[in-house]
């Protein structure tokens, strides 16, 4: 069985709401679908819902209204207070069912569960703790499982069993219902149970295309406490052109890298110091250039950080794309952009090409808004078992096995430096995420502080412009 994880499950719903349909909608679908399960299997009755106060018991108010309507006589036992209800469709819906005359009890303690109301109902209706449940129920969850369990009434549970952990499978103290109506897709656990699933109206392009859910679980600085715990980034860049490495690594830190160093030959080296002092640059032998010998010397940097983001300004000397080739292979998470991006280099981690590096890697001509991008992304991925983040309009990330086509970004982006932003975001995220997370939450977040900028100076818009607006964008979509 096919389990859909409860990350993936929440990064559904965001991208959902994003594309469209709305968590209330989701809610209502979800709701209507079960009890519409629940009026095939079961006659007119007493039925009971025991509602939590997040989304699951937000979901059981649904079916509350919806069984009223057909019939039922309805009682609501809410396990907590009204004002603990999560605000948003949870709330909402208990206004309505308030407002239908749906008697709702609240049971904030144990000794305000009714358990006369479970031993005189017919069916019980659970909806007390969903997805984000883990560990052992608190009270008053714990006594209304209880009561449940011990009632000779008809169960049906919402989504998982209250108390079941989704994440792990587990169920120290679960409920044990007669069938479970899942949405969407099944949790880990339920094959111990009946099982029935729903179709809540999750868009395609929730699947097909990155959005805020895809941002959902990402690590950067604040989720870290130690020193250095948001990750510390090298960026080996730099040569004819300077501005490059600097973008990305202030983008990086933007991104929230803690520590960013910058590597890069002497020249180039003075001139990126010079644009801010909150980089780190480290000068390497060659003037103008970097050579072969300074890949024994990267060697002690590379292993001091997190991840490595190189080619990013450094030209295409011979004895550069030596010395590429020969530090390549001690990186092991490595971010190639621009210059490295040649076809004999030993790739691997995640490649961020435009249009014309993709056609010198594969052979493959891709226009913007190509419609056989995705496919062809996915397949190089494939067999060169690295992630591509393709810089078209609109930009796709695949890493052979999943293909995402990104939604932010616009015309106005397409002006020097911004590939080289992006490259530093990727980075930043890669230090302390998968490869493919921190690629599609990379192309996400770049392209909507270029929307933001755009907002902003429409075709003014400079690569500096985007840089400024990355946390924002970050936080932003975080919180969504």
């Amino acid at each position: 069985m096919r389990y859909v994880t409860v990350e993936e499950m929440r990064a559904l719903e965001a991208n959902a709401d994003y594309f469209g349909v709305s968590y209330g909608e989701l809610m209502e679908n979800a709701g209507r679908k079960a009890a519409e399960s629940i009026i095939a299997l079961y006659k007119r009755c007493v039925a009971l819902v025991a509602c939590g106060t997040g989304n699951n018991g937000g979901d059981g108010l649904v079916v509350a209204r919806f069984l009223e309507n057909a019939g039922y006589k309805v009682i609501v036992i809410l396990l907590g207070r009204v004002g603990q209800v999560k605000p948003g469709p949870s709330l909402v819906n208990l206004e309505i069912a308030r407002g239908m005359g749906i008697p709702v009890i609240e049971a904030a303690t144990p000794e305000q569960v009714p358990e006369e109301a479970f031993k005189e109902c017919d069916l019980i209706v659970d909806a007390i703790l969903g997805t984000g449940f883990h560990g052992a129920p608190r009270e008053p969850a714990r006594t209304a499982i209880r009561y449940m369990n011990e009632s000779k009434a008809h169960k049906v549970s919402l989504d998982l069993p209250s108390g079941l952990d989704a994440s792990t499978g587990e169920c120290a103290e679960c409920a044990c219902p007669d069938l479970v109506v899942t949405f969407h897709a099944p949790k880990k656990g339920l094959e111990r149970y009946r099982v029935e699933v729903a179709d809540i109206g999750i868009p395609k392009k929730a699947f097909t295309h990155i959005g805020p859910g895809d941002i959902i679980g990402l690590k950067t600085r604040g989720d870290f406490v130690e020193k250095g715990g948001g990750g510390r980034l090298l960026v080996i860049g730099g040569g004819l052109y300077t501005g490059a490495p600097a973008f990305a690594a202030l983008a990086a830190y933007r991104s929230g890298a803690e520590i960013v160093t910058v590597a890069a030959p002497k020249r180039a080296a003075d001139i990126i110091a010079s644009f801010s002092p909150d980089l780190i640059v480290r000068p390497l032998s060659g003037k103008e250039m970097l050579v072969e010998k300074d890949a024994h010397a990267l060697k002690k940097l590379i292993v001091r950080h997190h991840a490595v983001v190189i080619g990013m300004g450094l030209g295409r000397e011979p004895e550069t794309l030596a010395a590429v080739k020969k530090i390549l292979p001690i990186c092991e998470r490595v971010v190639v952009d621009a210059d490295a991006l040649q076809p004999d280099m030993p790739l691997h981690g995640i490649i961020t090409p435009n249009l014309h590096e993709f056609d010198r890697l594969s052979g493959e001509h891709l226009e913007a808004n190509d419609d056989k991008a995705a496919e062809k992304v996915k397949a190089f991925s494939g067999e060169n078992h690295l992630v591509t983040l393709w810089k078209g309009s609109p930009a796709v990330v695949s890493d052979g096995n999943v293909v995402k086509v990104n939604s932010t970004g616009n015309p106005g982006m397409a002006v020097g430096g911004t590939g080289d932003v992006l490259a530093g975001i990727v980075g930043a995220f890669y230090c302390r995420n998968p490869a493919f997370k921190a690629a599609c939450a990379a192309a996400f977040i770049s392209g909507a502080a270029g929307d933001m900028a755009f907002d902003d100076v429409e075709y003014g818009l400079m690569a500096s412009d985007v840089l400024n607006m990355v946390p924002y964008a970050i936080k932003k979509y975080r919180a969504r």
